[in-house]
């Protein structure tokens, strides 16, 4: 890929909307798959009351929308401001209480699990129904849009193709859950006709460690989430 390239993908750009600032991708075309659209505000004609309380909203009890789902609120269902970072908002945004604890939860996926994806693990990659395997480094790239793998070749997977992540695992450790031992993807490729499956096996790193590998997974599978509910927006 082209200096020139990984730089237009990268590219971001400061905007406004009407629930605040948002620095989003300078073209749309590699904006992340994981983001979500800012939704259409219910018009205040059509919300007297708070669809939360069903107070009545006056001079004294005002209205407020949240910007996750866009329904009309009172302050005291609506208080909370939370980082929204799938709309991609650089500071915290008014949410009312169902939409802020989603919010609260998908913080951790950007605050540790992106991170771990970005970092990138070792396994050892099976790509098709091939018998030969290669040891390759695996990482989210900069603007979360493909999977490169790096070993003796060089591989690029668009994750809005993907269509199948399933974690494999093995063993049942006492008061634990099984371990994730590997991958499995199934993805379309441009000009291909029909899916393209894809086998990734954790593998001991330089440290000789499987752990980043594991926590590599358990980070995918967290990201398979998130861009399933982007779909379904």
């Amino acid at each position: 890929m082209s200096s020139e390239v990984a730089a237009r993908r990268d590219a971001k750009k400061l905007v406004r909307s009407p629930s605040g600032l948002r620095m989003v991708p300078e073209h749309r075309a590699f904006g992340s798959p994981f983001g979500l659209e800012e939704p259409p505000w219910v018009p205040d004609k059509e919300c007297p009351r708070c669809m939360q309380c069903d107070a009545k909203f006056d001079f004294i009890t005002r209205k407020h929308h949240c910007r996750r789902c866009g329904k009309c609120f009172c302050d005291r269902c609506c208080s909370q401001k939370v980082p929204l970072r799938r709309m991609c908002f650089v500071d915290p945004v008014r949410q009312c209480a169902e939409c802020a604890l989603v919010s609260h939860k998908e913080a951790e996926f950007y605050d540790k699990q992106l991170k771990v994806l970005l970092s990138g693990a070792t396994f050892l990659v099976t790509f098709g129904n091939s018998e030969k395997s290669e040891t390759m480094v695996c990482r989210l790239s900069n603007n979360q849009r493909y999977l490169f793998l790096d070993g003796d070749s060089h591989h690029e997977i668009e994750i809005a193709h993907i269509s199948t992540v399933q974690i494999l695992t093995e063993g049942f450790p006492p008061g634990g859950n099984a371990r994730a031992t590997g991958m499995f993807l199934q993805y379309t490729v441009p000009g291909i006709v029909g899916v393209t499956q894809l086998k990734l096996m954790a593998v001991e790193d330089t440290n000789a460690s499987r752990r980043p590998a594991a926590a590599w997974l358990a980070a995918m599978h967290k990201a398979a989430k998130l861009l399933y509910e982007s779909r379904d927006q």
